[in-house]
């Protein structure tokens, strides 16, 4: 293959990337069914009205753990203005190792763990972590978030969310 060829083939999986990345906004999150470590059992379509950080995430994802001070600190900061975070971990994590890290960084958001692998297949078959979804109050996602992202964007798209 000539290298010409290689470079547009690159950049067509660079731009497919960041495109799936961004995501589209509007497009309306998946109604699934969630059940916290507390056995609390509730819905995206019980999330309106709130601004949503649905995250997947692993115990052994080293980036995933290091978000997790920072979605904590966020979490407080504007959970009183109608911000919630469901940590999804995903299902080929121990659910024992879920629990531990949970009640030992004393995570004050909601996390759940998906057992059957729904909720990751729900959102577009989620492999890679950390992967979040921002949904507005409406339910749409407003932004896609895949890997290490810039936190103060972050905090300022969740704060334009709140505000809408």
């Amino acid at each position: 293959m000539s290298k010409l060829k290689l470079i547009v083939i690159a950049a067509v999986v660079a731009v497919g990337l960041l495109a799936w990345q961004l995501g589209s906004p509007s497009r309306s999150a998946p109604n699934v069914s969630f059940t916290s470590l507390q056995d609390k059992t509730f819905s995206t379509a019980d999330l309106e009205n709130k601004v949503v950080l649905v995250k997947f995430w692993t115990t052994d994802c080293v980036t995933c753990i290091k978000q997790m001070p920072d979605m904590t600190e966020t979490y407080k900061a504007l959970a009183s203005q109608g911000y919630e975070v469901i940590a999804v971990a995903l299902q080929r994590d121990n659910i024992d190792f879920v629990r531990n890290f949970t009640q030992t960084r004393e995570l004050p958001f909601t996390v759940v763990y998906d057992a059957d692998g729904s909720i990751a297949k729900a959102f577009g078959d989620i492999q890679l972590t950390p992967t979040g979804f921002l949904l507005d109050k409406q339910g749409n996602i407003v932004k896609r978030y895949l890997g290490n992202y810039d936190k103060d964007e972050f905090v300022k798209t969740v704060q334009r969310a709140l505000a809408g």
